[in-house]
């Protein structure tokens, strides 16, 4: 046996499953209890973004001064994020208040991404066969009308 060949061949091999592995990072992203309805849909977006790359999401609510006596307005802010990316993320760990700030975790939730994308391909494929070979239904042999000059 060769044994440059057989060190190549365990190269190979090493480098070939470190390309096959995933490394999923946990990213972070940082609401208030007074946040806006455009900083809120911007932010919520960016998260389903990070979660349909396949990282994991860690979001806090920054409580300050007296907001921390309300910790209910908080958690329904993360119940509202929950909600909005459950097509591409699942509640990993529920949400836990942590001194001034309150911390939930999403996760890439695989069946979800899958099932939505399924869904989306389902419907471009149905928008093809309906447009594609038709004839526009004003115009029997199909031209665009021409123009009056």
């Amino acid at each position: 046996m060769d044994y440059g060949k057989f060190k190549f061949d365990e190269a190979q091999r090493a480098r070939e499953s470190r390309r096959k592995s995933t490394n999923v990072s946990l990213k972070e992203m940082k609401y208030r209890l007074k946040i806006g309805p455009g900083d809120f849909e911007t932010k919520t977006r960016k998260v389903a973004g990070f979660l349909s790359e396949g990282h994991k999401v860690k979001i806090t609510i920054m409580f300050r001064g007296r907001e921390v006596e309300r910790p209910q307005f908080g958690q329904d802010i993360l119940n509202k994020i929950a909600d909005t990316v459950n097509t591409v993320g699942k509640v990993e760990s529920m949400p836990r208040l942590d001194g001034r700030n309150m911390v939930m975790v999403l996760a890439p939730d695989k069946r979800a991404q899958a099932a939505a994308k399924d869904h989306a391909s389902r419907a471009t494929a149905d928008d093809h066969t309906t447009t594609n070979g038709s004839a526009p239904a004003d115009h029997p042999n199909g031209a665009a009308p021409a123009p009056n000059a």
